[in-house]
């Protein structure tokens, strides 16, 4: 069973009849509602097709809601485009028109950029298409000259090099779309450019305000994200981390993202958060039914490299091959799955537990990876002990039970963890081993002979109050074949 998740973005290309049901049947398990775009309604209605094709399906799949954030972009060119030449003058004014860019100078969205920058400093400009040194700046024109010239057309996105600009992670936008985020009800929300704790914690208040609980993924997009401290800050702060590889590499320069990432996933698994791989994974199918070996070897490495989840953006929201590209990366992830560097972990080993539930996770993990186990089971009323599970790296499949829509919701993402609605009716621990076992069998995880390792807690449905740990064989002792 594939352990690495699919979290696919919804768009024009996924509105065609018949392609999302194809989507849950070529086995994404999220799909992401990109707030860049789009109107409130066509995530609301996005949204409501993703509950609808789950119920048809049988298959939870979560929704996370991606907020805008700060856009620092140029503004508008008279003729749309203009081309630069390297070592031409180039100018970004506050005061121009926003519709009066040509080939001199264009205006800007974010005034604050005049006073960010100085001699010296490096803009990026069209996710470092174009790239601009600043010669000075005077009554909010930053004069530049062109290093790396080309084609800039309207409303491209404009990057500081190593980081430092001070717009804030939530903008007016973004609290307005959190209202629409509370009536969907989304699984979770992603935080563009957060740049401390705060900004997260700002968002979870915010959500709250409108009776949504949804997990936070925090997007490591900024230079200084990357510092030490500030890392462990965002990611405590944070469920999920997603690694944006777009504009963090264009803020710490293309050749220091592989460390990046590995350092992001490697960290974020040592603090037990969840952790998602994005930006150009498909890139080439956007136009190309299959993928390029280049892309095969970047699903794979952040497969090795621990991720939860792999995203897809333009691959689905636009391109013109949404189910193959799915299809294409079910494939490559099922078989990095199987090596064994995907598979060991010493996550933890010397670590003493202050929670009995944490402790029985791992000590189930550990049974689990020296024992003739097919599977585990979580009976969780928070999703806490499969995550705690699934940060131990292992072939097994982690079946996360739960009569809480919401924590089926939240483990979509997590490696190896597979959500099964499981209504608890009894406090009888032997009916409830049975009930497990029957809807595993339902579901075709299990057959006569094979064993699982159960967890739970005697109080059942008591969040946070796994203290058991039962190993049960189908048709063996009370388990009927």
């Amino acid at each position: 069973m594939r352990r690495t998740k699919i979290l696919a973005t919804l768009g024009p290309a996924t509105d065609k009849p018949g392609v999302l049901e194809e989507l849950f049947r070529a086995g994404v398990d999220a799909v992401r509602l990109n707030f860049s775009h789009g109107s409130a309604q066509d995530h609301i209605d996005r949204a409501n097709n993703v509950r609808a094709v789950s119920k048809k399906t049988g298959r939870r799949v979560g929704i996370l809601a991606d907020l805008q954030g700060p856009k620092i972009r140029i503004a508008r060119f008279a003729e749309d485009k203009v081309w630069l030449d390297e070592g031409q003058d180039f100018a970004l004014d506050i005061n121009l028109n926003e519709n009066d860019g040509d080939n001199t100078h264009v205006g800007i969205t974010y005034e604050a950029l005049a006073n960010e920058v100085k001699e010296g400093s490096r803009l990026l400009l069209d996710d470092g298409r174009v790239v601009l040194d600043v010669v000075n700046v005077v009554n909010g024109r930053i004069n530049c000259t062109v290093v790396v010239g080309g084609y800039l057309s309207n409303n491209k996105g404009i990057n500081l090099l190593g980081g430092g600009l001070s717009a804030a992670a939530l903008t007016e936008k973004d609290k307005e779309d959190i209202i629409t985020i509370g009536k969907i009800q989304a699984d979770f929300v992603a935080v563009s450019f957060p740049r401390c704790a705060d900004d997260l914690h700002l968002a979870r208040k915010l959500l709250a305000d409108v009776d949504c609980h949804a997990g936070i993924v925090a997007k490591i997009e900024r230079a200084e994200a990357m510092q030490k401290e500030v890392m462990d800050e965002i990611i405590l702060a944070s469920d999920v981390i997603m690694v944006a590889r777009g504009d963090l590499g264009v803020e710490i320069g293309d050749a220091n993202l592989p460390a990046a990432q590995k350092i992001l996933i490697s960290r974020s698994r040592e603090l037990d958060r969840a952790v998602i791989t994005a930006t150009q994974m498909m890139e080439s199918m956007i136009e190309n039914p299959i993928p390029t070996r280049a892309e095969v070897f970047d699903v794979a490495n952040a497969v090795l490299d621990g991720t939860d989840a792999i995203m897809l953006s333009a691959e689905t929201a636009a391109g013109k091959y949404p189910v193959q590209t799915v299809q294409a990366m079910v494939r490559v992830c099922l078989e990095t799955d199987k090596q064994r560097a995907a598979r060991t972990s010493k996550h933890r080993v010397d670590t003493r537990f202050e929670r009995t539930d944490e402790a029985i996770a791992m000590a189930a993990m550990y049974l689990a990876n020296h024992s003739d186990i097919q599977g585990l089971v979580s009976l969780t009323e928070s999703g806490a002990t499969p995550l705690w599970m699934s940060r131990i790296r292992s072939g097994l499949p982690i079946f996360a039970f739960s009569g809480s829509e919401a924590t089926l919701g939240r483990v979509t993402l997590y490696r190896g963890v597979i959500p099964i609605y499981y209504e608890l009716k009894t406090q009888d621990h032997v009916q409830i081993n049975r009930d497990v076992i029957e809807l595993l069998k339902q579901f075709h995880y299990a057959e006569k002979g094979d064993t699982f390792i159960i967890t739970k807690g005697d109080l059942t449905g008591q969040e946070g109050g796994t203290n058991a740990l039962k190993v049960v064989t189908v048709g063996a002792g009370l388990i009927p074949e």
